[in-house]
């Protein structure tokens, strides 16, 4: 296997990763009562997945 003959520089590597970004998530909005949460959870604010009840939020 060949390896790398001289150190690669800090510039050169923060150039390859400048592309490595974080995404962000995904936000919709509550059928039930209309409160922002994230796609595919329960509402935290109401309990509400898929106009189902999943669980009674603490107050």
């Amino acid at each position: 296997m060949p390896n790398p003959k001289r150190r690669m520089s800090k510039t050169r590597t923060a150039k390859r990763r400048t592309h490595y970004k974080a995404a962000a998530p995904g936000v919709g909005t509550c059928s039930n009562c209309g409160e922002s949460k994230l796609n595919h959870h329960a509402c935290p604010s109401c309990g509400y997945y898929s106009d189902r009840s999943m669980f009674i939020p603490k107050k």
